[in-house]
């Protein structure tokens, strides 16, 4: 039955354009908002809004407290967006069992295509080209002797998208390392760090299409070119391509179109594609995106057909056919649209992005004939690192047969976008949109890293349009300056994941003394970002080049090295912090150290445990009989053995390797996080891998998977942690 009442699981331009489709369906919706998040715009879009405990990311990914939100304020439905909770399974299962419609495909559908090992796997069946890849999650080995067969890789991540957990690897790279970050961002992203390799398509050009699927039928939207990208994720989107041939097309469409019918796909997808720009025959499928894209907005504007409205029609029982988006009923595109993604960044001679942030001090957004703009920025808004950097789309859209009209527009747009008070990259996106290579679409997914310093330095020199009243505003102040270092007016907050304010004082320098304090050397963040880990602690001996500190910033992780030889001073951040560009790290002290090092070196105790390992040990013991013998003893009292009584009897010593084993109850609204570790650790299942008579058998055979429900836990309950572990 179609959607009544609406929550949308999302933040910033994107939950408002969810509003604003929904409002003219005549659906009410409710925004909801972390705690660090009250003044983005996107809550004042709605009917009602909705506040979410916790800040940052993890308000925006707590699956329990969303579905209460949603059942809490009346809504049938929730709609994800993009990113968060948009392509979680387990979500949509969540919703499924409190009665609730996702905005989306179905969990199953989620699921294999939230896995690019599975969604390959469909795609070889079906005879969808493919690029070599290695076979399923893989170790640092099997890269290893991927790499050396094909000579040029890509890493990526099993699950999610967006580039992150992936990275280019290339004979002579130090491909532990690398493997390890990946990992690492794939399980912060992702929850799973499971990485798989594929060989580099050199000179490619990325193209995706856009499907609709009611569940029985299926409709292709045409394609959009990705191609121009920074550190693999999208900056300019265009749609139709204005580059592959009527075949190419249809290759690439009916490839999607064979894929989605195979599984019944229903609401939208993505099917992405790289096409080598020299032999575009050579064509292989990378991954499908299972909702909502960013730069949908391209192919609504050269199709005239609403994707938001008829996704949330398709959640509420519509078919294709009600909609009049069967296959027959679609005219060709018209015209071409390109989109720029706006974002508080900036972009350095290697072609690296560096967010920024602070206070919008003017924000004008640009208008016109063919112009349109998502976004949710705003006079006095503080932007928030804890969150993507985008805050606006601007799309050019001309409806001749010339993509160069559309490509006009696009530049006079971005040149009358008034952004002041936080750097954007709007320079940067007008020295793009001034290539010749861009206006005749001779770009490959490497373009940007190849013209870097180029590009860079024409932004240098790029004036925007404004008005008399900016242009004296800009005289009597430095707001608009295009590093936040430049701001020296601006009294700019931020928050960490506990919600501590750190603020820095008006009329300070955020890149702060590089002396340091007492004549330390301070070690300055590049970039903004969140503090991962600190591999170092006060008094600590580093060296010239040794990493210090982990941060994570445009969804991807960033090693800091140390600058000196020295003794660590002093700390200037915590785990955890958020810190602007600039921002003092820790203090080094220089010295001399070379031979002290080498002294060091056969100290090392190496039965040494560190207090974070001695911390992991400590939670798993909490989860071991031996730590709760009042329960075990009741048990015993009743004539019953425990679960892992029962699982050392069956399993052969030293074989078990549990899963989930850290896992606690779904209750922490309601239960401390000590509560829950002490009384529900494994969430009442005790669940792993083990070798059972393997005196008898061989190997292979003798591996069983074991399961046992824990009735000290909950007297057995099935929670929602469980149940995954069950399904896994």
């Amino acid at each position: 039955m179609p959607v009544e009442k609406l929550l949308i699981a999302n933040r910033g331009e994107i939950a408002i354009r969810i509003a604003r489709a929904a409002e003219e369906l005549g659906i009410s919706s409710v925004a909801i908002y972390s705690t660090d998040d009250h003044s983005s715009l996107h809550r004042e879009m709605t009917s009602e809004s909705h506040a979410l405990e916790g800040s940052g990311v993890s308000a925006y990914l707590d699956i329990e407290h969303i579905v209460d939100a949603a059942i809490a304020t009346g809504c049938d439905a929730i709609h994800p967006g993009y990113g968060f909770l948009a392509e979680n399974a387990d979500f949509a299962d969540a919703l499924e069992n409190a009665g609730l419609t996702f905005v989306g495909p179905s969990a199953s559908q989620l699921a294999l295509f939230g896995n690019k090992v599975a969604a390959r796997e469909l795609a070889a069946r079906l005879e969808v080209p493919l690029v070599p890849a290695t076979a399923g999650s893989t170790s640092v080995a099997d890269v290893e002797a991927f790499l050396e067969e094909h000579k040029a890789i890509m890493i990526k991540a099993t699950a999610g998208g967006g580039g992150r957990g992936m990275r280019e690897v290339r004979l002579g790279d130090d491909v532990a390392a690398i493997f390890e970050r990946c990992q690492s961002e794939a399980l912060s992203a992702f929850g799973v760090g499971d990485v798989y390799a594929e060989r580099l398509i050199e000179n490619a050009r990325h193209i995706e299409v856009q499907i609709i699927g009611d569940g029985a039928n299926i409709t292709h939207v045409g394609e959009r070119e990705c191609t121009l990208q920074r550190q693999n994720q999208k900056i300019i989107e265009i749609a139709p391509s204005p580059s592959i041939d009527t075949s190419l097309r249809a290759l690439l469409t009916d490839a999607a179109t064979k894929m989605a019918s195979e599984v019944g796909y229903r609401s939208l997808g993505t099917w992405e594609f790289l096409v080598d720009a020299g032999d575009p025959s050579t064509v292989a499928f990378i991954e499908t995106n299972a909702r909502l894209q960013v730069e949908h907005t391209v192919t609504e504007e050269v199709t005239g057909i609403d994707l938001v409205r008829s996704q949330l029609a398709i959640a509420g029982g519509a078919s294709l056919t009600d909609l009049n988006l069967r296959q027959e009923d679609l005219p060709p595109a018209r015209g071409f649209a390109i989109q720029c993604r706006v974002n508080t960044e900036t972009m350095t001679d290697a072609g690296l992005a560096r967010p920024g942030g602070g206070t919008m001090s003017a924000y004008e957004p640009p208008s016109g004939p063919g112009i349109r703009v998502d976004s949710y920025g705003y006079q006095g808004y503080s932007t928030n690192p804890s969150f993507d950097s985008l805050i606006a789309k601007v799309i050019g859209y001309s409806p001749t047969s010339n993509f160069e009209d559309a490509v006009r527009r696009a530049r006079r747009a971005l040149s009358e976008f008034r952004v002041e008070g936080v750097p954007t990259n709007i320079t940067y996106l007008l020295a793009l949109l001034e290539r010749p290579e861009v206006l005749s679409n001779q770009v490959t997914t490497r373009f940007i890293s190849n013209f870097a310093s180029e590009l860079a330095e024409a932004a240098k020199h790029i004036s925007l349009k404004s008005t008399p009243e900016a242009r004296a505003a800009e005289a009597a102040t430095s707001l608009a300056g295009a590093q936040v270092s430049n701001d020296p007016l601006a009294v700019l907050q931020h928050g960490d994941i506990d919600g501590r304010e750190i603020s820095t004082a008006a009329g300070s320098d955020l890149h702060g003394d590089a002396s340091g304090v007492d004549g330390t050397q301070a070690v300055e963040a590049p970039l903004q970002g969140t503090i991962i880990s600190i591999d170092v602690a006060m008094g600590d001996e580093v060296a010239e080049g040794q990493p210090v500190v982990v941060m994570e910033a445009m969804k991807m992780e960033h090693v800091i090295v140390s600058t000196v030889t020295g003794i660590v001073h002093s700390l200037g951040v915590t785990q955890g912090d958020t810190v602007y560009e600039g921002h003092s790290l820790l203090y080094i002290e220089e010295a001399d150290l070379e031979i002290k090092a080498r002294e060091t070196d056969s100290q090392i105790d190496l039965d040494f445990i560190r207090p974070d390992l001695q911390e992991v040990f400590d939670r798993h013991y909490r989860g071991t009989d031996e730590a709760k013998p009042a329960a075990v003893e009741k048990r015993h009292g009743r004539g019953h053995r425990t679960a892992r009584e029962n699982l050392s009897t069956l399993v052969d010593e030293g074989t078990f390797v549990e899963y989930g084993p850290l896992m606690v109850a779904a209750q922490r609204r309601r239960r401390s996080l000590d509560d829950l570790i002490d009384n529900t650790q494994g969430d009442g299942m005790v669940a792993g891998i083990g070798s059972v008579n393997g005196d008898l058998f061989d190997e292979a055979t003798a591996q069983t998977m074991v399961m046992s429900y824990d009735y000290m836990v909950l007297a057995g309950t099935q929670g929602l942690q469980n149940h995954r572990k069950k399904d896994r």
